[in-house]
Parts: C-alpha cells; sequence; structure tokens
C-alpha cells in the first residue's frame, strides 16, 4: 500500500476504473451472446433488436479504450454477417 496520498488517491480511483470496465465487458459480453441465442432460435425481429444492442455496446467499448476499434468492428462484422444469413 502507497504511502504517498497521491499514490493512494490513484490506487482507489484505479480500483473504481477496473470495477466499471469489469462491468461494462461483462454487459458486453451477455449482450452477443443475447444476440446469438435468438439467431440460434430463428427469431429474426428479436436477433436485429439484440444486434443493435450489442453493436452499440460495442461502439461504447471502443470509444472507451476497453476494446480496439478494429476488434470491435470485426465483431460487429461477424454479427452482421450471423443476422443476414438468418434472413437468407
Amino acid at each position: 500500500m502507497p504511502n504517498i496520498k497521491s499514490a493512494i488517491k490513484r490506487v482507489k480511483t484505479n480500483d473504481k476504473r477496473r470495477a466499471q470496465n469489469i462491468a461494462v465487458k461483462s454487459a458486453l459480453r451477455t449482450a452477443i451472446k443475447n444476440f446469438e441465442t435468438k439467431v440460434e432460435a430463428g427469431e429474426k425481429e428479436n436477433a436485429e433488436a439484440a444486434f443493435v444492442d450489442a453493436s452499440k455496446k460495442l461502439d461504447k467499448a471502443a470509444n472507451k479504450g476497453l476494446i480496439h476499434k478494429n476488434a470491435a468492428s470485426r465483431q460487429k462484422s461477424r454479427l452482421a454477417k450471423k443476422l443476414n444469413g438468418l434472413s437468407a
């Protein structure tokens, strides 16, 4: 544990940010799994709504630096491909 006041504050803020990042990443993974289960079930309308939610969370995570922007783009592309395959 640090002794300097600013270092103590830095540890606290890092812990808060880490907890927030974990929560956002968990919600992101849940949204993606939710979309994939709807695609597996063949529910087109629900899958479209889940796709919008998942892509929104991917964009937010990429903007905050939680994941790389190219990784977010790649995942969105793969989800869109699954959604389009459902339509065909």
